[in-house]
């Protein structure tokens, strides 16, 4: 079985977004999912899916390289209480953050008028970010969940003040799918960090307040940062 992640789906530049590619990958399992992102996944090649551990475990191939493994995983953190739409929205960053060295994610990007738009911001006297969701009618799948759990847990954990970083494990649930045209927030708050590793979680929210989907992420910031 191959895969190949269409340039759409991109995070940087020259690279697929990271919670869209762990989606896909997490599609093959059932339940919550971990994902660890070895390499940055390539776009617009064919990727071979191995599976390992009598079907436990899979891993995303290009060659002989691992770019990607997942495998199933519990999910338990204390969530933090559903902000109300219009305040994720004061609280988004209105046109995106100019200063992010990845203009183009599929998921946060500033310059893209086809992506998710999620722009994630502080919430004002909370250790918290958000951000409203909206998803089109082309959205309302697992993998788009799995997206819209990523870049928000990058500024939750305050990654700019350390230099960029990149997503290295995520690990997700996915509960209920969004509605089209459903009023969504997503947030993001810290779990912490040991060296270089920068930890987050993340939750999506339906416009009722039910729980869609979190997650739980490594982050991963420069060298010397």
């Amino acid at each position: 079985m191959e895969l190949v992640i269409d340039p759409h789906f991109r995070g940087p530049t020259g690279s697929a977004n990271g919670g869209y590619t762990c989606g896909v990958l997490a599609s093959l399992l059932h339940g919550p999912t971990e994902v660890t992102l070895r390499l940055p996944p390539p776009l617009e090649r064919p990727l071979e899916v191995h599976w390992e551990d009598d079907r436990r475990r899979v891993e995303l191939r290009d060659g002989d390289a691992v770019v990607a493994e997942a495998r199933p995983a519990e999910i338990e953190m204390d969530l933090p209480q559903p902000i109300p739409f219009d305040d994720a929205a004061a609280a988004a960053l209105p046109e995106g953050d100019k200063d992010s060295a990845f203009p183009e994610c599929f998921v946060c990007g500033w310059a893209r008028d086809d992506g998710l738009g999620i722009y994630a911001g502080a919430v004002a006297g909370k250790d918290l970010v958000a951000a409203p969701w909206t998803p089109r009618d082309e959205h309302v799948a697992p993998e788009f969940v799995w997206a819209a759990l990523d870049c928000p847990g990058a500024y939750a954990v305050h990654g700019g003040e350390r230099g960029m970083p990149v997503l290295g494990r995520l690990a997700a649930r996915v509960e209920h799918l969004p509605h089209p045209g459903e009023q969504c927030v997503v947030l993001g708050w810290p779990l912490g960090e040991d060296g270089r590793k920068l930890y987050a979680g993340t939750a999506l929210f339906g416009e009722d307040g039910r729980v869609l989907g979190v997650g739980r992420a490594t982050w991963i910031a420069p060298r010397g940062s």
